[in-house]
């Protein structure tokens, strides 16, 4: 494959990727991850300049674009919510053609999709999905990367998303994953299954990849030979108002040493995975109001695992190659 596949191409959803462009982009990353490891410059964007629009908030997402430009030569220049006025008194449409004549290229990380396609359609330059409300690309090249990292491969790798199915991790990590040829299951609430929609999708690139596709919310069937564990937060941003029923919903789907033990890897090839952040303890001013509202100190994922020998959530840090891969394209 040549880079010229990638020229010019925006990141907004795994699914417009295929199973080689994915990989590609995979194995390129663990090239500079070692490159940077090493101390060899790799400043392939030297003169660029990347924009970096964020209506949510990050600590990873904003220090891996920030990093990721600097190494490679780019500057970025960070723009909060506070500092756009993108959909309030300026249109989308406005933003991206003033955003495109000045940079080279624009991470969104936000809400809405439509909007992320919008900068793609309007800036004429190349646009990262850094997370929507659907979905979260980058995030993904990352996670397959780390189990690529541990496993060598990711053929024959079974990946078991337990929590809330619906939200934009589930979808990315089914999609990419069938995409990628690795089985994944989402183990859920029934109520919290992801869209039949995302399902039918995941498995119609399942039947190209050979990847196994399974939705359960039987937790013994589902973790029963995962390779990796994967998990994220019970209650995503805006839905504050939903943490009882979370709790409620979610408690029996928590990663802890009891479904550690059910998979039947505790003692062989087993990882465990999360976007971050976790409460996987009370120390924060959120896992404090989760205990003192709801009496637990643990949510998604428990403290003993969180700092097990299977944690590999803080190797998962490195957006690099997608700055690179699609900012080469000269306007």
């Amino acid at each position: 494959m040549t880079d010229s596949v990638f020229k010019g191409r925006s990141l907004l959803a795994e699914k417009d990727f295929t199973k080689e462009e994915l990989n590609y982009l995979i194995d390129f990353s663990i090239h500079l991850k070692k490159l940077k490891k090493q101390g060899i410059p790799h400043h392939y964007l030297e003169g660029k300049n990347i924009a970096l629009l964020f209506e949510k908030t990050s600590t990873r997402t904003r220090s891996a674009f920030t990093t990721a430009s600097i190494d490679l030569g780019a500057h970025p220049e960070f723009l909060g919510k506070n500092d756009i006025q993108l959909g309030k008194k300026e249109s989308v449409e406005d933003t991206a053609k003033v955003l495109g004549s000045m940079f080279d290229g624009i991470e969104f990380r936000g809400f809405s999709q439509q909007v992320v396609e919008d900068l793609a359609k309007y800036s004429c330059v190349p646009v990262w999905n850094g997370l929507t409300d659907e979905w979260h690309p980058t995030q993904m090249i990352a996670d397959y990367m780390t189990i690529k990292e541990n496993f060598g491969t990711l053929e024959d790798v079974t990946l078991v998303y337990v929590g809330d199915g619906r939200n934009n991790m589930a979808n990315s990590l089914l999609i990419t994953g069938a995409i990628l040829g690795v089985n994944v299951r989402i183990c859920a609430p029934e109520s919290l299954f992801p869209e039949e929609s995302v399902v039918a999708y995941a498995k119609k690139f399942a039947a190209g990849s050979g990847s196994e596709i399974m939705i359960t919310d039987d937790v013994a069937q589902g973790v029963q030979g995962a390779n990796v564990l994967y998990t994220d937060v019970w209650v995503s941003k805006g839905e504050e108002d939903k943490f009882e029923e979370r709790v409620r919903l979610l408690k029996d789907y928590q990663i802890n040493m009891e479904m550690v033990n059910k998979t039947g890897n505790a003692q062989g090839k087993l990882i465990v995975l999360h976007c971050l952040p976790a409460f996987h303890d009370a120390t924060t001013e959120y896992g404090q109001m989760v205990k003192e509202k709801f009496g637990i100190s643990e949510m998604e994922i428990t403290d003993e695992v969180f700092r097990s020998q299977y944690g590999r959530q803080f190797e998962e840090a490195l957006i690099e190659c997608i700055l690179l891969k699609q900012s080469w394209q000269q306007r």
